[in-house]
């Protein structure tokens, strides 16, 4: 007599988040919740942190940031960090399987298929396209210039071993979206907020590659990570240098007060110690090191806003 045949467990990313709330979502909808990373939402922060940063610059003086522009960069952030992962399974997807991190990802496994993922990204796509309609219009077409570097990076890290440049152009574009959602144009003091983001960027995305060096290295794919190898502590001392520097010279340009000061020393002594505390053949150190860069990014907006708040 036949037998049913046993079930399959469920196949799940090394990186995921175990115990999670997507586990107690149903079934059918974990592939999805997944793919855009929803059990980790630090991708959302390092997106959402330069939009409150230059919500908060662009403030009136003595005044706080628009909470109503806080919390629509809040969905919008959540919606296109999923498109922007999305996009980089559906391209990386092959390489994927061949990498021990993420061989368990939905599309590699199979636990959602090319159409599903398509499908995602649309609906992905379509909530980011409300929240930006809902601003000015000079910020609408800025924020439409963003999809170039989003759609681009996935690609870069097989021709070019600097792709986290081109992830730092992506992930900050908020940095020059939220002066302008507030103002309706673009001044110096974003700008430079801007690259400090990049800077920023760079640090803390070497430290995450140095995660899969080896399994890049095997498959072909580039990495700052890679081309450093025994030069990334003074390289993150120069971009983390870079980035408190230009956070600063723009706080200066807009005359914030003595607290904002005050919290990018403390900024500056975090990534002081991350530059000299991560071993970088420490794989969860890593992990640990690059997920610290959400607390620091907080702190540096409440820097900005008390500093705004006490001009």
């Amino acid at each position: 007599m036949p037998t049913a045949p046993l079930a399959t467990p469920e196949l799940k990313p090394a990186d995921a988040v175990p115990g999670s709330w997507v586990d107690r979502m149903p079934a059918a909808l974990r592939p999805a919740l997944r793919l855009a990373r929803a059990d980790r939402p630090i991708g959302i922060w390092l997106l959402l942190l330069p939009c409150w940063w230059s919500t908060a610059l662009a403030a009136p003086a003595g005044g706080l940031p628009d909470w109503r522009l806080l919390l629509l960069f809040l969905v919008g952030a959540s919606v296109m960090r999923g498109a922007g992962c999305t996009i980089n399974d559906i391209a990386d997807r092959d390489i994927d399987a061949q990498v021990a991190r993420t061989r368990g990802r939905p599309l590699p496994s199979g636990a959602i298929g090319l159409k599903g993922a398509f499908l995602v990204l649309g609906l992905q796509l379509l909530i980011g396209l409300a929240v930006l309609l809902s601003l000015n219009s000079y910020t609408i077409w800025l924020g439409f210039g963003a999809m170039v570097p989003v759609v681009i990076y996935p690609f870069m890290k097989r021709i070019t071993y600097w792709p986290q440049a081109v992830l730092g152009i992506a992930f900050n574009w908020g940095a020059l979206v939220g002066w302008s959602a507030v103002r309706g144009s673009l001044d110096l003091a974003p700008l430079l907020l801007y690259v400090a983001g990049i800077a920023w960027t760079l640090g803390y995305d070497t430290i995450y590659a140095h995660q899969d060096k080896d399994d890049d290295a095997i498959v072909g794919v580039k990495s700052t990570a890679l081309r450093l190898g025994a030069k990334t502590r003074p390289f993150l001392w120069l971009v983390y240098t870079v980035t408190i520097a230009l956070i600063g010279a723009a706080g200066a340009l807009v005359g914030l007060a003595w607290p904002f000061w005050l919290g990018l020393a403390l900024a500056a002594a975090h990534f002081a110690w991350q530059a000299a505390s991560t071993d970088f053949d420490d794989s969860p150190m890593c992990l640990a090191r690059f997920k610290s860069n959400a607390r620091v990014g907080l702190l540096i907006f409440v820097a900005i806003a008390a500093g705004q708040w006490a001009a």
